[in-house]
């Protein structure tokens, strides 16, 4: 991680300098080869090193670099174009220079030579907006269209699951990953510089909560950013979002995937996963008071009525009232043990008619115009 840092830094050096320097200066020369050798370095232990640029945060890899926190070489270089930087093996120092200078050309706006400067010449490196992953086509129902453009979440489901793990064995949840989820989830909605909303297929009934989990988090950015909330609220309640169903990694399996109906003592403990999830996540990391307060609140219906219930009457924050409805949509749109998936239509339906004592006017008005809009391209992610 030290080494990324490092290397971004003496990135940031390089293109400082050869602004003021013309080529051929030494200290031009001398900037770019220390910028050169630093991603030897850095290529020494990730032979591929991937680096995302989204706002003011940094990803590398899918971890987020908070020492680059106030780094506005980030914003600058997505302004630029360059969103997503990949480095490949066998980097020349003359591919490496070209690279820089096209950079250099981006930010200040310069036409780039491309007699001296083809695709061939820097091969090895490649850099540009951020998009959707992944262009092979899956199959799946056909009465579900698909899009041309597939996403693949393995890592994201992957590192959930592994969340999930760490929450079971040792009580505490590990912040930076489940951040990283959801900033690798926020790059990829935005590809093409268009919203994409796609929805998790769920290949075995066990990975319920970590799919649900994902398409929550999903849809609680998307309907965030479409009701004009700030990058900094969307990616909050995209965590809240990603984390709201914690607590059921206290419910055993054997309940959670019941084909029939729940006994008395069984959804005694279902209803108790908002206040444990809560918890759990609370006692985990301070700064994730928002994420506990939507783990309780998000089966709280506007009325009052839900769970866990209440002992004085006081609303909810706005984070829950979004992921409720979120909740339930993929809930509805999910195949499960007892029933089968409903219709995309009928669920908004139902979140229409239910509008005021259940969901939130205003988040349901939304969410229903955003999903019809996007119901004509969905994705898929496999």
């Amino acid at each position: 991680m030290n080494d990324a840092v490092r290397f971004l830094t003496t990135f940031a050096q390089a293109l400082a300098t050869m602004t003021l320097y013309n080529e051929g200066h030494p200290a031009r020369v001398r900037a770019i080869r220390q910028c050169f050798e630093r991603l030897q370095v850095l290529q020494e232990t990730d032979p591929k090193p991937l680096f995302s640029f989204l706002g003011h945060d940094v990803v590398y890899g899918e971890q987020a670099l908070r020492e680059l926190g106030d780094w506005d070489w980030g914003v600058r270089l997505a302004n630029a174009g360059v969103q997503r930087l990949e480095f490949q093996r066998g980097t020349t120092l003359d591919e490496f220079e070209l690279f820089l200078d096209e950079v250099l050309a981006r930010m200040l706006l310069q036409a780039v030579d491309s007699t001296t400067r083809s695709p061939e010449k820097r091969s090895t490196i490649k850099f540009g907006a951020i998009g959707v992953r992944g262009t092979e086509e899956v199959s799946k129902p056909e009465a579900v269209p698909v899009a041309k453009v597939t996403y693949s979440v393995g890592a994201e489901a992957e590192t959930v699951q592994w969340l999930h793990r760490e929450v079971q064995e040792f009580g505490t949840l590990p912040l930076l990953e489940a951040e990283s989820v959801v900033r690798s989830l926020s790059i990829a909605m935005h590809g093409d510089r268009q919203i994409v909303m796609p929805l998790l297929q769920l290949k075995e009934f066990d990975q319920y909560t970590t799919t649900h989990s994902l398409n929550v988090s999903v849809l609680t950015m998307g309907l965030a950013e479409w009701m004009g909330l700030s990058p900094r609220d969307v990616r909050a309640f995209g965590v809240a979002g990603l984390l709201h169903d914690l607590g059921k990694v206290r419910v055993p399996k054997d309940v959670l995937n019941k084909a029939g109906k729940l006994t008395d003592e069984e959804w005694t403990l279902m209803r108790k996963h908002p206040v444990d999830g809560a918890r759990l996540i609370y006692e985990s990391d301070r700064d994730l008071d928002l994420a506990a307060a939507v783990a309780y609140e998000h089966h709280i219906m506007i009325n009052g009525q839900g769970y866990p219930a209440r002992h004085f009457d006081r609303g909810v924050h706005q984070a829950s009232r979004l992921v409720h409805i979120c909740d339930v949509y993929d809930a509805l749109r999910t195949e499960r043990p007892y029933r089968e998936a409903w219709e995309a239509e009928r669920v908004l339906k139902h979140i229409e008619q239910g509008a005021g004592p259940d969901f939130d006017q205003e988040a349901a008005t939304a969410f229903c115009a955003m999903m019809r809009q996007w119901e004509e391209r969905p994705a898929v992610l496999v």
